[in-house]
């Protein structure tokens, strides 16, 4: 719908940073508006919450010390999710939506006369769900001034009773019981930007009861290797002829322009060229927060065809499934880091004994708000069917903002070697 229908395939101009992007979704607009370091002033100073809406201030670091401190780039993130247009196209994300209630309904006896924390609730539409399945209490929480219209969703669903929204960190605010259930909807694009499930972790480590139900229970990072001729044509091969106009001297700009940070877009199953690879696999009832600061690993791949190698695609699966079904050990399944079909089809990435419900971003799904991830290379390499393309990739908080992820990729194919970094903001 943001797509530019002058551009078959969803290419808009971005004006304010003057480069091609596929289909930047609304949650994206914002989040690059957030750059410039925008604070809500309201949260900070403990405005802004409406009759009934319980306000947690951020606590002092030397009266918490063992809570990380909510620095200025929290603050525009948390900014940044007040603005409605990132919750209209959340919630217009109907696999996602859809995915979640159902989750919910299916876990309705481990919910039912329970209290749940919902972990980031935004419109709070979750919490709802929740409420709708008979949770005996609903903590919503959420840093952003969207709390405060969450609270007043509650009250006109006559809710008040059930549904409990708290405006703060889910490190800062309080809650004076064990829960039984934690719902988060914490993935951004390629899984782990914005280390939203930092807070997760958080949450589950503060309040969880023991064999308490986390929803989602497991997500898997994948990656393959893509060919992408119209891309890369539409964004390069443009400047060869503009015109009658040769303007091949645009190509080296064009090419940075394009292609320096990670770009998120809708491919196809037709533009993978291999199985995929496993990046990372997170079991949300024993990850830690310090596993989630550096993930990597090494890939080997065989091309399916002869085609032009563009970068490599990302996107991602989560699970909802019980405590009891959640593997106890993130290298217990050793399939996970195999590069190979586990059930010898493209479609199911990795065996799922219990036929639990799936969320699944990858390009022969259908399509979500997050669509995939790409990270292309400044120039294609031919490969012929059957050449391996092997390599590793590092993906790390930025120092910088421990938001912002570090994509570090070296990779070789044909005897030729290569190495591409790039920030994802």
């Amino acid at each position: 719908m943001y797509s530019s229908p002058a551009h078959s395939n969803g290419y808009h101009r971005d004006q304010q940073h003057g480069d091609r992007r596929l289909g930047m979704s609304q949650r994206e607009r914002v989040r690059r508006a957030s750059r410039a370091g925008s604070r809500s002033r309201d949260f900070r100073d403990g405005r802004g919450g409406g009759a009934g809406l319980r306000v947690c201030e951020h606590k002092q670091q030397e009266q918490q010390p063992q809570r990380p401190p909510c620095t200025d780039f929290d603050m525009a993130y948390f900014h940044s999710y007040a603005h409605v247009g990132i919750h209209e196209e959340m919630i217009k994300d109907r696999v996602r939506t859809e995915t979640y209630k159902q989750a919910i309904m299916q876990h309705q006896s481990s919910i039912a006369g329970k209290v749940v924390v919902d972990v980031g609730c935004g419109t709070g539409i979750l919490s709802i769900f929740c409420a709708q399945a008979g949770a005996k209490r609903v903590y919503a929480v959420d840093a952003s001034d969207i709390a405060v219209q969450a609270n007043e969703v509650v009250k006109a669903n006559n809710l008040s009773d059930t549904v409990i929204v708290l405006h703060g960190r889910v490190e800062d605010v309080e809650i004076d019981e064990g829960v039984d259930v934690i719902i988060s909807e914490w993935m951004g694009y390629m899984l782990l930007y914005e280390s939203m499930l930092g807070s997760v972790i958080t949450a589950r480590d503060r309040w969880l009861k023991p064999g308490g139900l986390i929803l989602p229970s497991n997500a898997t990072l994948y990656m393959a290797p893509v060919t992408h001729p119209d891309r890369y044509s539409e964004s390069i091969d443009f400047w060869r002829n503009v015109y009658g106009i040769d303007m091949s001297a645009m190509l080296p700009l064009a090419k940075q322009c394009a292609f320096e940070e990670p770009s998120v877009e809708t491919i196809t199953g037709e533009n993978v060229l291999t199985w995929p690879h496993v990046v990372k696999h997170v079991d949300c009832y024993t990850i830690t927060i310090h596993e989630l600061e550096s993930v990597t690993t090494r890939f080997k791949f065989k091309s399916m065809m002869r085609a032009p190698l563009h970068g490599f695609a990302f996107w991602f699966d989560v699970e909802f499934t019980g405590a009891a079904a959640s593997p106890t050990d993130d290298h217990a399944t050793p399939l996970h880091n195999e590069n190979q079909p586990m059930d010898g089809t493209p479609r199911k990435k990795r065996s799922n004994p219990n036929e639990a419900l799936v969320l699944s971003t990858a390009p022969e799904d259908p399509p979500t708000h997050w669509q995939q991830t790409l990270i292309y290379f400044y120039d294609p390499i031919e490969v012929e069917q059957d050449q391996l393309i092997e390599g590793s990739v590092t993906l790390s908080q930025s120092k910088e903002n421990a938001r912002f992820m570090n994509v570090h990729l070296e990779y070789a194919s044909g005897g030729r070697s290569f190495i591409k970094e790039s920030v994802m903001r």
